[in-house]
Formats: C-alpha cells, structure tokens, sequence
C-alpha cells in the first residue's frame, strides 16, 4: 500500500485531536462557588502535599512496623513517600499544562511556525515544543504536515526534539522534587539542544535524505476552522488530559518509583558513585547515554529512578545525560520516524542529539 494514502488518515486525526477532547456541550460561565471549590481544592491538595513524609514514616515504622535503618524499611518508606508525591503532582501539572494546550491546535502550530526566518523557527519551535500535546505516537504526521507546508526541515526538527525532551511533566515534577536549579538546568540545557540541533540540521541541507513520498503527499484538506473555547470547555479539557494521561501512565509511574525504592534501599552509595560518580572516569556520560536510548519511558516514570541515583552519589551531569537519552533519544521516537526519514537523515538526527547530550554531561560534571 501507498504511505502516502496510509498515512493521510492518520494526519487528518491529528489535526482534531485537541477539539475531540473537549466537550462542546458546555455553556456556563464559571461562577463564584465554582472558583471556591477550585481554591479549596487547591488547598486540600497543599496540605496533603506538605504532610506526606510524615505519613511516609507513620505507614513504615508505626503501621508496618518495620526496623528502622533495614534496608527493606528504607525501600518501603521511599516509595509509600514517592507514589502519592509523584502522582500529585502529575495530577496538577497534567491538568495545568492540559489547560494551556487547549490553546494550540496542530493547525496554529504550524502556522506560528510556517514562513519565520530559520534562526526565529528553531527558537520558537523549540519553544512550542515544550506546550503543544504532541509525542513520539505522532510524530509521522506531524512531520508530514510541517514539512509539506513550508516549514523549514531544521525548525522542525528543533520541534520534534524539544517535544519529548522538554517535557513539562519531568519539568515540574524536576522542580517539585529537586527544586529550580535542577529544573531550570533541564529546561535551558534541553532548549539548547534541540535549537541547535535543528540549526545544524537545517545547515546540512538534507531535504532530499526525506523519504520522497512526503514532498508528493496531499495533505492539504481544507483547515477546520479554528476553535474558541470558553473557560468551562478548557477546564474540561484539563479533566480530560488528567483522565487520558495520568490514566495511562500510573503504572509506569509507580514501576519507577519501585525500581528507584530498590536503587535507595539496597544499591550501596560508593557503588553507585563508582558506576557514575564524578571520579567514575570519562566513559560514564556515553555509557549512561547508551544505556538510557533503549530503555522506553515516559518522563513520569524515569524522574523517580533519577531522584534515586542521585541519591546514592551519581554524578548530576551523567544522571541528567541518562534521563534526556531516554526521553529524547528513545528508539520507538526513531523507529517511527523511520517511516519519512532516510537512514542517513536519521544517524544525523541520533548523532546531533546525543552529542549535544554528552555535552551537557560533561559541562554539568565539572559544575556542580
């Protein structure tokens, strides 16, 4: 079958997501016991939030009644910790970050980014990247449609690298967990890959190591006219992302948490430090880039494995090396952009990427 035909379907769909999740059906204006539940709950959320070390340490020495110091106690008080703190605050930013998609279809980020001078779409692409709902599973018909509407090859792939890389989940959750230094460090650091890699890509000039079936393919059905949502519609849309999303990856979520319970309570520190402490040697960075390109994770998943490597003495620069290669270097993102890609745009994509990874490794070592 014609890629082309088998993939105008997916693209089409692509265009709509953000309306099909929001119902239309709604046509109250938030009122002043609406925005009180909303302050309230906040405020539940605020407390809990603050009280769960306690509750951590009364669930694992007081209700389990567990030996303080075991290694088997230090595990579960870790993850009775971690599991409620994680999900909450996936839950907020899921919502929050919800909220501010609704403002971007498919069809605006395009057009923000259709026609800007090369230098401006490398910054602004990899600046929506980080806000628009858009991951590895779409990443076909996103390439299709930026590229067949004028958008210059390095702007989108400066696009594509921030989506993943970038994610506002792991960012939040980075500063919820580490605080702003670590999370601003992985946010400026991911921005500047993924503009600078698209620059470089769009230098190298290899439009014509796309998969020939792209130029030719007719994507072009009249845009649906762009939607307006009210207040109401857009908080229904953050519900709806909170249900699709964290629905979706609790699991994975709690699967870190365990693996990063196991790392905290029985990894020994000076092991771990050895592995890839700062004194592990030069070849720690490209062994936790190698190891984390494989491995398949969503940033909610992968931030409590982190949080524990870091605990037991990794180094800041390797853990933060791993992290960005299993998020934006992942092989099912690579896998399925073979689909337009020809293997040498691909090997350009995976080399620029995970040196300009290597990079921040390293320069992060010798910082911090």
């Amino acid at each position: 079958m014609d890629p082309a035909s088998n993939l105008k379907e997916v693209c089409c769909k692509a265009e709509s997501i953000s309306a099909e999740c929001v119902p239309r059906k709604i046509g109250r204006p938030i009122g002043g016991r609406f925005i009180a539940l909303g302050v309230l709950s906040l405020l539940i959320w605020w407390l809990a939030y603050r009280n769960l070390a306690a509750f951590s340490k009364w669930a694992t020495y007081d209700l389990l009644r567990l030996a303080e110091g075991a290694h088997f106690s230090s595990a579960v008080e870790f993850f009775v910790y971690e599991v409620p703190k994680v999900l909450m605050l996936l839950t907020l930013v899921v919502f929050g970050v919800g909220i501010i998609r609704s403002f971007f279809t498919p069809e605006r980020t395009r057009r923000l980014l259709a026609g800007r001078r090369e230098s401006v779409g490398n910054v602004l692409a990899a600046l929506l990247g980080i806000i628009t709902p858009f991951c590895s599973c779409s990443a076909v018909p996103l390439f299709i449609g930026f590229v067949t509407t004028g958008v210059p090859l390095g702007v989108t792939f400066s696009f594509l690298i921030a989506a993943p890389m970038v994610n506002e989940i792991a960012l939040v959750l980075l500063y919820g967990l580490f605080g702003w230094k670590v999370a601003g460090i992985y946010l400026g650091t991911g921005l500047a890959i993924a503009m600078a890699a698209g620059w470089i890509i769009g230098r190298l000039h290899l439009e014509n190591h796309v998969e020939d079936w792209v130029y030719k393919m007719n994507v072009g059905a009249p845009a649906a006219p762009e939607q307006r949502f009210s207040w109401p519609e857009r908080i229904a849309y953050g519900k709806s992302a909170v249900r699709e999303i964290v629905g979706k990856v609790w699991i994975y979520v709690v699967l870190g948490i365990a693996v990063g319970a196991g790392i905290h309570g029985y990894v020994p520190q000076d092991f771990m430090a050895r592995i890839m402490g700062k004194q592990a040697g030069w070849w720690s960075v490209p062994l936790a880039v190698v190891i984390g390109i494989p491995m398949y994770s969503n940033a909610a998943g992968i931030i409590p494995i982190v949080q524990a490597l870091l605990g037991k003495g990794a180094a800041l620069g390797t853990v933060l090396a791993f992290m960005m290669a299993v998020i934006g270097l992942s092989l099912p993102e690579t896998i399925i952009l073979r689909k337009v890609l020809k293997p040498r745009l691909i090997a350009t994509f995976i080399c620029v990427v995970g040196i300009g990874i290597l990079i921040v490794g390293y320069l992060f070592n010798s910082l911090f």
